[in-house]
């Protein structure tokens, strides 16, 4: 069952890396080249992640209304600590899906880029794992897949970077140099997962946010999936590693643009945002050193009245 919708997948995903594949072939890259195809996938991340620009943007929506209620959860929590019968239970859950419906989010909300880029990765590892390989029992015979002609399948198969086919990993590679290259990119894109959790938990949450359950489970969460990758990174074949840093990447910029343009208010970053417009004069601090969105109140022109000349009374003759 999960092959048979992985496949539906997988056809779209090919015709995407070949079209992105023509592409650099007509402005002049070597078609049997690995840097071709590497280019290719990092194509295939740019047209998901432009594809996916208002679920990220319902993301950061939903992320900031969660940050934002976090102090009303934990009074609904501290409300119903310690009371484990039935009832409290219900109306515990009865007044947070209040509180998540009067604020329009939830808490999955902030899943839904994850949740549909998941199929993708693993469609793209289905293709890299298994339609790039020689057929079972032969060295130098491939089948077409969707997009992907015979052609095609045989020079992703022989294209190289730094002596690494785009379908080894670092599990089956069969040089040191592979290894080391297959190694760096996995410390990449552990590094780059760890960093965009970072950039939307620490710098974007206000301090209310910060503490408390939810943040302790974001706070896991953070840690856990760089983790995971430490010990699945060295199953993934280097054009996924090269997918997956590359869509990292991605995150990080438009969370950076967001956070920069757009932040939470209360968080450190809203903090640096309303110092930046001060500086511009676009906002005023109060005597109490905060930072307020009204502009400054024009002062009122002094008026000053002329003083007329004095008429001189002349003596009569």
């Amino acid at each position: 069952m999960l092959n048979t919708l992985l496949l539906y997948i997988e056809v779209p995903v090919s015709y995407v890396l070949v079209g992105w594949y023509k592409a650099l072939t007509f402005f002049g890259l070597d078609g049997s080249s690995g840097w071709t195809w590497a280019l290719s996938i990092v194509g295939l991340v740019i047209t998901i992640r432009v594809i996916l620009i208002p679920l990220f943007m319902r993301q950061i929506r939903s992320q900031r209304a969660m940050q934002l209620l976090a102090p009303d959860l934990k009074k609904i929590q501290a409300k119903y600590k310690g009371k484990k019968d039935q009832a409290s239970r219900e109306a515990m859950s009865r007044e947070t899906m209040e509180l998540y419906q009067k604020h329009k989010t939830n808490p999955f909300s902030s899943c839904l880029p994850l949740l549909v880029q998941s199929p993708i990765f693993l469609a793209l590892f289905r293709v890299l794992n298994t339609h790039l390989k020689p057929n079972p029992g032969t060295t130098d015979s491939y089948t077409p897949f969707g997009a992907l002609t015979e052609n095609m399948v045989r020079q992703a198969n022989h294209a190289t970077i730094f002596g690494a086919s785009i379908s080894q990993s670092f599990k089956d590679a069969d040089t040191t140099t592979v290894k080391v290259f297959a190694a760096v990119l996995i410390v990449a894109m552990v590094a780059t997962t760890f960093l965009t959790q970072r950039q939307i938990t620490m710098k974007n949450m206000p301090q209310s946010a910060l503490e408390g359950p939810m943040a302790q489970q974001q706070k896991v969460l953070m840690y856990m999936m760089p983790f995971i990758f430490v010990f699945s990174g060295p199953f993934f074949p280097i054009g996924v590693l090269i997918y997956w840093t590359t869509t990292n990447i991605w995150s990080m910029g438009q969370q950076f643009y967001v956070i920069k343009k757009n932040p939470t208010p209360g968080s450190e970053a809203h903090k640096v945002y309303q110092e930046r417009l001060a500086a511009k004069g676009k906002v005023k601090a109060h005597a109490d050193g905060v930072l307020s969105n009204e502009p400054e109140e024009p002062q009122a022109p002094v008026v000053t009245q002329r003083a007329q000349p004095q008429r001189k009374n002349r003596k009569r003759k």
